[in-house]
């Protein structure tokens, strides 16, 4: 199996179709969730699923949310890109591969699990009774990790 970073192709048509709001306030819910070097994910991945998410201490099965109070969303030249804070697990002990961002809330209503992005970590990263943190790139129109130009 593998893992291979890339905006997801579903994603992409669902943006045409209006499923995703990135507005900080009163946009959806994204959450980020952490998987093992069994789950295969990339471009094709159109849902979240538990099939290879990690288990262990100080981790949840669904991840994290991605908080509405770090995300924007930017305008800069021909480049829009959104922005979300870090995210931290702590006391975890737990070992990664890559990760899933998604959408609870798409089409105006809960309970969706659309794929957004798919990252990958290069190889496992773990944590022993410690901090598990993804730190997301600095938000600019060449490096934000959505970004459409």
């Amino acid at each position: 199996m593998a893992i291979t970073t890339a905006m997801c192709s579903s994603f992409k048509e669902d943006l045409l179709k209006a499923q995703h709001d990135f507005t900080a306030t009163t946009g959806h819910q994204f959450k980020i969730a952490l998987f093992t070097s069994s789950a295969s994910l990339d471009a094709t991945t159109t849902d979240y699923s538990t099939s290879n998410e990690v288990v262990g201490a100080g981790y949840t099965a669904g991840g994290e949310d991605l908080a509405k109070a770090n995300q924007s969303v930017t305008l800069s030249g021909t480049t829009a890109f959104v922005d979300f804070g870090d995210v931290t697990w702590t006391s975890a002990t737990i070992t990664a591969n890559g990760a899933l961002i998604y959408n609870t809330e798409t089409g105006g209503g809960s309970g969706t699990t659309d794929a957004v992005a798919v990252l990958a970590f290069g190889g496992d990263k773990t944590s022993t009774n410690g901090d598990f943190v993804v730190q997301f790139p600095s938000a600019t129109s060449s490096t934000a990790i959505i970004r459409i130009a």
